[in-house]
């Protein structure tokens, strides 16, 4: 995709062979009764639009990344924490995209911090990786004791409406999720044209998803069971209170649809609050 230089029209400038290097640093606080943003410090093609309260006291805000797509060489990285009584949600206006790569490899790296008695909720909107490309994905999730959290991963493997699939390309997919500073959980997935293909893989799946929920408890885990009923590709378990729910589907909006339910069915309990889409998914 590189020789030299590659040009994005959309920002009108030069992209050096070395790609995008953006990090972008958030920290929410309580105050007065609701949750502001106290610190945003951003470097590169990363970026937000202003906060939103659609629901009174919890901060809504859309991540954005103007160039539209991640291209090899690109590395992105994101640091959001939840100071002791926050409330954040922290999603995308749009899909994000990993373009092909011709040997190179695309980074991106979240890591995301949640104190005592705050919530941090991690919902973008689905990942499109392009056959041919090759990422790295590392999230990464530090929670106090009291700490809530809900989040989710959605990714779309080729391009199902223009007939491409995942003839070939890597994206390895990290998470660690940890609590009071101890390991609760730890999964390294490298997703390739096997992967992508084999029964013991997605199967020729293009979308598949997995959603964190903590804390829960037992009857948490059975409504989510009753939720799934006999639905086929949908699982969930619990480890230690985390609850972990995963999905494979033909299109995302079908698996987003799911997880949806699943927050709306959780959300009230976990984080207190009712379900509130944000308003940039009806766009």
């Amino acid at each position: 995709m590189h020789s030299n230089l590659s040009v994005d029209t959309r920002q009108c400038a030069i992209l050096p062979q070395s790609g995008w290097h953006a990090h972008l640093q958030l920290g929410f606080t309580r105050r007065y009764g609701k949750t502001v943003l106290t610190t945003r410090d951003h470097s590169g093609p990363l970026t937000i639009q202003r906060p939103f309260y659609p629901e009174g006291d919890v901060c809504h805000v859309y991540l954005l990344h103007p160039p539209g797509g991640v291209v090899a060489g690109d590395r992105l990285s994101i640091t959001a924490s939840a100071l002791v009584g926050a409330n954040a949600l922290l999603t995308t206006p749009a899909a994000g995209k990993f373009y092909r790569s011709e040997g190179g490899e695309a980074r991106q790296s979240v890591s995301l911090t949640v104190e005592n008695e705050a919530s941090l909720e991690w919902l973008p909107q689905e990942t499109i990786i392009y056959q041919g490309a090759r990422l790295t994905s590392d999230v990464q999730i530090d929670l106090a004791e009291h700490g809530r959290f809900v989040g989710w991963e959605i990714n779309v493997f080729g391009r199902p409406a223009a007939g491409e699939g995942f003839a070939k390309g890597m994206a390895t997919l990290n998470w660690r999720i940890s609590r009071a500073e101890r390991l609760l959980y730890l999964e390294r997935q490298r997703l390739g044209a096997k992967a992508f293909q084999g029964r013991w893989g997605l199967a020729g799946h293009v979308a598949c998803g997995t959603m964190f929920v903590h804390p829960v408890l037992p009857l948490h885990l059975v409504a989510v069971q009753d939720l799934i009923g006999d639905a086929p590709n949908r699982g969930v378990t619990v480890i230690e209170g985390l609850l972990i729910c995963r999905g494979l589907d033909s299109r995302s909006d079908l698996l987003k649809a799911f997880f949806e339910k699943v927050w709306a069915l959780l959300r009230e309990n976990v984080i207190g609050r009712e379900i509130c889409l944000p308003r940039i998914w009806a766009t």
